[in-house]
This record gives C-alpha cells, sequence and structure tokens, in this order.
C-alpha cells in the first residue's frame, strides 16, 4: 500500500505542478474580452488640455511629468505668454504635444470686438508657428466663445471641453483631482491650466490614476478625428 501512497503523491504533485505553470503562463497572456485582447480592442482614450500657458516654470514641471509617464498632451497657449516663453514653447513640440491657439490676450469675442478677436487669432498663430516651424489648426475660445465663420477663414477649428474641475478657482489638490475622475469617460477632454502648481500636481495624479484603470493620453486631434 505505501508504493500506492507514494504514487497517488506523485501524481497529485505533477498535477499542482502542471496547474502552476498554467496559472503563470495566463498571467503573462492578456485575457479575452469579448473575444478579444486587450490589445486589439484598443485602450480607452482621453485627451487633458492645458489652457493659459505656458508658465515659465509650472509648464515645465508638468512637461517632466508628462514625459516620465508616456503622456501627449494639448496645451492652448496665449500669443502674449508664448513670446515670453518660446523656449517652452518649442519643447512642446518637440515632446510631441499638440499646441493650440489661446488668441494672444485671452480675449473673450463679443459682439463687437470680431475684428479684434481675429486679429488676435492670426498674431498668436503666426508666433507659434514662428516658434516650431508648424501650422496652428486648433483654436480653444476664451470662455468658450466662438464664431463659426472663423473655420473657413483662418482654416482653425476651435476645440472646447466636457470635463472641468474649476482648477483655476481651487488650490486644494484632492478636490480637483476627484472632480476630474468622478466624471470622466472614454473620449473626454478634460480641461485645466498650467499656471497654478495645485494643477499640476492634480494632472499628474489624473494621469497616474487613469492609466492605471487602462486609460491612454493622446492629443485632441486623435479623439476628435480617429
Amino acid at each position: 500500500m505505501n508504493w500506492k501512497k507514494k504514487v497517488l503523491s506523485c501524481i497529485i504533485l505533477l498535477f499542482l505542478l502542471a496547474a502552476v505553470c498554467v496559472i503563470g503562463y495566463w498571467k503573462q497572456e492578456e485575457f479575452p474580452v469579448f473575444g478579444k485582447t486587450l490589445d486589439e480592442k484598443g485602450a480607452k482614450k482621453i485627451a487633458l488640455t492645458f489652457d493659459d500657458g505656458p508658465h515659465p516654470y509650472y509648464t515645465e514641471q508638468l512637461l517632466d511629468g508628462l514625459k516620465k509617464r508616456g503622456v501627449k498632451a494639448t496645451f492652448f497657449v496665449t500669443g502674449e505668454h508664448a513670446e515670453l516663453h518660446p523656449e517652452v514653447i518649442k519643447r512642446m513640440s518637440e515632446e510631441g504635444h499638440l499646441i493650440g491657439n489661446h488668441t494672444y490676450s485671452h480675449m473673450q469675442l463679443r459682439s463687437g470686438n470680431k475684428e479684434d478677436f481675429k486679429e488676435e487669432l492670426i498674431k498668436t498663430n503666426e508666433i507659434i508657428t514662428g516658434i516650431t516651424g508648424e501650422e496652428v489648426l486648433y483654436v480653444r475660445p476664451p470662455y468658450g466663445s466662438w464664431d463659426k465663420s472663423f473655420e473657413s477663414e483662418l482654416n482653425m477649428f476651435p476645440v472646447l471641453w466636457t470635463v472641468d474641475p474649476l482648477d483655476w478657482c481651487s488650490t486644494n489638490v484632492d478636490r480637483i483631482t476627484q472632480k476630474i475622475i468622478s466624471k470622466v469617460g472614454e473620449n473626454d477632454i478634460i480641461l485645466m491650466h498650467d499656471y497654478y502648481p495645485s494643477t499640476i500636481t492634480a494632472a499628474l495624479e489624473v494621469v497616474d490614476e487613469l492609466q492605471e484603470e487602462g486609460y491612454e493620453f493622446v492629443t485632441v486631434e486623435e479623439i476628435l478625428f480617429d
């Protein structure tokens, strides 16, 4: 009987070893999702956008954090800040971020200033192109005020937003972060401002958390046209 027990023990041991190997293999492979692997299905895309910059310190700090995390973002810059800090604009472009127009002086379009607004867009486009060598195709109009005639006149496409944590009026990092995390979903466009230290911290915390949830951060171009 002893030899039978030994044989049975060996069989059980071999079975357990085989099970461990199978489990280890599963962990190395992607689990199927509705008949597709995660790679085939694709990550959930989301766009992180920043207005009002560049700031000579905070934007650089943000760029460092995005680079470390392999994230691309979209920056809607004002012409006056781009003129003051061209080296930051150049870095944005070289690191693969999308740069858009936010007027020269953060001007809001009103009924009586259409031509002045248009001139600010043109001036800012020239400043950005002069630094990066690339045409500017996207604009975020301050306060969302826009005139569709500019789209054909200037060959520019307006980009608004779907999630606004109001980071410009709060220094509470946790509050900013949770406002985004609680509202965000696939293909959302998040509005933030790279002119505040609390925003930089919150933005990078959002990136870390949403990457853990399987989100891929892309430029607005990929959200709008892919």
